[in-house]
């Protein structure tokens, strides 16, 4: 389901610009094999060895087109994160919005994307989520409960994995609650993994309700002072992002079988990080938690000596799974009372 890992999908820190994948389209749209979109693909390798590892398992010309999708979601991370100031990030997120709408002449990666839509039929309001989420973070960041954390991880992360649904091929509507699920819970196992990192940077998404709990103020000096009560907040997220995980994996059924095997094993990847840092007892406080290569391999090969045993029938979706998230393309919530 798509939001094939946080690196693949839900843009990590690193830098693809806007012309690196200034290269022309075939008549279909279909970004083409050339050296300059090679390079391209080797410089997300290198920037994410996740993407390189789920890259594998997917058909060549989806893995080129998901590698488009990422360059794109590199370069609105970077525009945030690289600008000088909130006011230079904000205008630069505003000029990707304008060439998203055609009101902006459009420069080559955003000219490649909308031919990406276009051909994989992906509705361009995802991407203007995905920025819109991005903007949030310019500000301090606080959130104050769960519906809040829920819906920040469908802005950075779900929207990501709507898109990747036209990539792989997924047609139908009652697969995209599933794809949600899979970017809240890898959002919320990176923002585990992350807790020092982004305090540090004066953000703070851990729940405040959840940090009062614990008696820890829900600032950034207060989390980097509370490390058991921070580490209790980790490990009660973490099997928040379970209930996620599992719903993701009951819907994996909407994917062609191909790729369906390519986003099991991504997703387990990334599981596997919130697995590990449970296994600590939850300390985020003591570093990044990683997951090796040889570890990744053991996970993946898991995945795939299990992949012909597991259930791919039609599962309802758990509709209280999304009570956050009304209002938002694709999430499965009750039609507002006229």
């Amino acid at each position: 389901m798509p939001d094939v890992t946080p690196e693949l999908v839900s843009v990590p820190a690193g830098a693809v610009s806007a012309g690196a994948v200034s290269v022309g389209v075939g008549a279909a749209g279909a970004l083409p094999a050339t050296p300059e979109v090679d390079a391209v693909l080797e410089v997300l390798a290198k920037g994410s060895r996740s993407f390189s590892f789920a890259g594998l398992f997917l058909p060549p010309a989806q893995r080129r087109d998901a590698a488009l999708l990422y360059a794109f979601c590199r370069h609105v991370d970077d525009v945030a994160d690289d600008a000088p100031d909130p006011a230079t990030a904000r205008a630069g997120l505003r000029q990707l919005e304008d060439e998203l709408a055609g009101v902006a002449v459009r420069r080559p990666l955003i000219a490649h994307l909308i031919a990406l839509f276009d051909r994989r039929g992906i509705d361009v309001r995802h991407a203007h989520d995905l920025i819109h989420g991005v903007r949030t973070d310019l500000d301090p960041v606080r959130v104050a409960n769960d519906g809040e954390l829920v819906r920040y991880g469908y802005h950075v992360a779900s929207t990501v994995g709507l898109m990747m649904c036209g990539i792989l091929g997924v047609r139908s509507e009652d697969a995209l609650p599933f794809a949600i699920d899979l970017g809240v819970a890898m959002q919320i196992t990176n923002i585990c993994r992350d807790v020092r990192e982004d305090a540090e940077n004066g953000r703070v998404y851990l729940p405040a309700t959840r940090l009062t709990a614990v008696r820890c103020t829900p600032d950034p000096e207060g989390v980097l002072a509370t490390r058991e009560g921070v580490s209790m907040v980790v490990l009660d997220l973490l099997s928040l992002a379970e209930r996620y995980y599992r719903s993701a994996e009951s819907g994996m059924h909407h994917i062609p079988w191909r790729p369906r095997l390519a986003i099991l094993i991504a997703a387990r990847v990334y599981r596997a990080i919130g697995v590990r840092l449970a296994a600590s007892g939850g300390d985020a406080l003591a570093g990044r938690t990683v997951v090796p290569w040889t570890a990744k391999v053991v996970v993946a090969l898991q995945a795939i000596l299990a992949f012909p045993f597991l259930s791919w029938r039609a599962q309802s979706h758990r509709r209280a799974l999304h009570r956050a998230l009304a209002g938002l393309a694709g999430a499965h919530v009750r039609p507002p009372v006229r």
